[in-house]
């Protein structure tokens, strides 16, 4: 068995052990705020779990536990499962394992004990010959051959992966089209998108791999996921933001002790933190250029508002963009995943909205003047607070009931908010989300836009602080407008469209199950949710003046009349 490459040193078990043993005593040295913060959390942890809700902490101890027992095996497409199974068994108790494609299959395999991983690795090879003059780099990414083939029919296909992308647009048009309510409609466009849960476990893995690059510089370093693949909202396929987090080393803002050890090393000069940052990402970044198996297209962007390292992990197929840091951006991660646990419709409500616009081209991958998805999803928390009574509280309150343990001031913005569900009382609203998709769209469609902001902090409307044609406020660093560089044609777009939209769920034609397709004969005809992802005609609505003078669109037009061309030939 070959290595693409492989682990750190052997002994890495020993200090561990050592580094857990400095790591209570120092605890024990720093105070008790600490201690009573973590105990605080710990409990909330668990009161959470009894209820069927983990929070995000819990979350991210138990996939990085995972990450830490798991390989990613790159394998031949003939290879025996059977045997697969039979060859890792060798070396300990598998918990899990699943396949999928890129560029090739692979395999993640998670033992049961962290020692398996060491036995396997221990008996891997690096590849000589042409390769010898490779920095021979030892990591968890391996390589099988030559393990036994097994006949066509039984080969580890495609049917047989994981999906790692969405399906195409016109499929789940269809799949929607063929369900019995807007309700269902909006649940199966949710089930389809979301990120599965071997999604993401190999998120995670992918970060504890780059953090076997990053412990060689700061042993006690963590990488994080945060963003779209931890909040809740991502879809599969999303992008794979990730944090080099160094504020665990052990041993950090801790007073000088008169006497007693402290850790001798060279303080190089710095004129900022920013400065450190990119130090930082600058020596990560070449690492993962020289040494990262397969990292490609390596980029160091260092001079932006949010330095990083982006780079294409081929083995995932994720692209990854890798910060240090960005603390306030982990504390939006927090906010947006507490928000989609406390009531499911949430999460399907932005799901929706962000499907919505992406098949319309309100948002897009590529950077411009288009509305981004996190401007769209604090949108939809924005509406969902504007309801009667409230589906989700304001961000002020979820402030006021924040414990000791929850205070949180980042470069002097307050992100406090209280992490315990129990705290967290709901008002009873019982709108479907059929009622909640077309009120969303009512809603925007006639929102002061010239005038408001929008800002969930608040749940409420503000005067404008500044001249921007869409101004949605950060909900942490509140002198930012997360939407500025969205421009006044896109935002007549994203009005038109809701217009639209609306007007096409309150007609009949539209908003009622059509048949067709019934036994797998012929497509579905569109219907519900599957009318609103069809190609619209208001890309060349050039005001919102204009857009009022009109009638139904002709898309409009032309939808119900062959709807109604297709009821006359059925009864013919």
């Amino acid at each position: 068995m070959s290595s693409k490459f492989m682990l750190h040193m052997r002994g890495r078990a020993s200090l561990a052990k050592c580094l857990q043993k400095t790591d209570a005593f120092l605890h024990r040295s720093i105070g008790t705020d600490v201690v009573i913060a973590r105990a605080e959390a710990t409990r909330s942890d668990e009161s959470d779990e009894k209820n069927g809700r983990k929070s995000l902490h819990t979350l991210h101890m138990e996939r990085q536990e995972q990450a830490e027992r798991s390989v990613l095996i790159s394998c031949q497409s003939s290879t025996n499962e059977k045997k697969f199974l039979k060859y890792l068994s060798k070396h300990g108790e598998i918990n899990k394992y699943f396949f999928y494609e890129s560029y090739g299959v692979y395999a993640v395999v998670e033992f049961a004990n962290q020692e398996s991983v060491t036995s396997l690795l221990e008996g891997v090879a690096i590849p000589g010959g042409s390769h010898e003059s490779a920095v021979p780099f030892k990591s968890r990414l391996l390589s099988l051959r030559n393990l036994g083939s097994v006949d066509s029919s039984n080969q580890l296909s495609g049917r047989q992966c994981q999906p790692q992308t969405t399906i195409p647009i016109n499929e789940l048009i269809k799949r929607l089209s063929r369900e019995e309510s807007i309700d269902k409609q909006i649940s199966s466009l949710t089930e389809a998108y979301q990120l599965t849960e071997e999604n993401s476990r190999l998120r995670f893995l992918v970060c504890s791999l780059l953090k076997d690059i990053a412990t060689a510089y700061f042993p006690e370093c963590t990488i994080k996921p945060f963003g779209s693949s931890v909040n809740g909202f991502g879809k599969l396929g999303c992008d794979l933001d990730m944090l080099l987090d160094l504020d665990s080393i052990t041993g950090r803002n801790v007073k000088l002790p008169k006497s007693g050890l402290s850790l001798e090393y060279q303080m190089k000069r710095a004129n900022s933190e920013r400065a450190v940052t990119q130090s930082i990402l600058s020596v990560i970044g070449e690492c993962v250029d020289q040494f990262g198996p397969g990292c490609v297209g390596v980029q160091k962007i260092l001079n932006a508002r949010c330095p990083l390292v982006r780079f294409a992990h081929q083995p995932s197929g994720f692209q990854c963009d890798l910060t240090a840091n960005n603390r306030v951006a982990m504390k939006s991660t927090e906010l947006l995943y507490l928000y989609g646990e406390l009531d499911p419709r949430v999460r399907s409500l932005v799901f929706t909205v962000r499907c919505w616009a992406r098949a319309h081209g309100v948002t897009s991958s590529i950077p411009g003047a288009w509305i981004t998805n996190f401007s769209l999803t604090v949108m939809v928390l924005f509406f969902l607070q504007k309801r009667t009574p409230p589906i989700i509280p304001t961000l002020d309150h979820l402030r006021d009931l924040a414990g000791p343990g929850d205070k949180s001031v980042i470069e002097g913005n307050d992100c406090t908010f209280v992490s315990d569900f129990n705290k967290i009382q709901l008002q009873s609203n019982t709108e479907t989300l059929e009622q909640l998709l077309g009120e969303f769209f009512e809603f925007y469609a006639t929102f002061p836009f010239s005038r408001m902001s929008i800002n969930i902090r608040k749940g409420k409307e503000q005067n404008k602080p500044e001249v921007a044609p869409l101004h949605i406020q950060n909900p942490f660093e509140t002198s930012l407008n997360v939407s500025k560089n969205v421009n006044a044609s896109q935002l007549d777009r994203f009005v038109a469209l809701c217009q639209e939209s609306a007007w096409l769920l309150q007609q009949s034609e539209t908003s009622t199950p059509r048949g067709g397709g019934a036994g797998g004969e012929g497509a579905p005809t569109p219907w519900g949710l599957a009318t609103l992802l069809l190609p619209s005609q208001v890309a060349g609505i050039k005001s919102r003046k204009k857009r009022r003078r009109e009638p139904a669109s002709e898309r409009i037009k032309g939808l119900l009349e062959s709807l109604k061309n297709k009821n006359q030939l059925k009864k013919s």
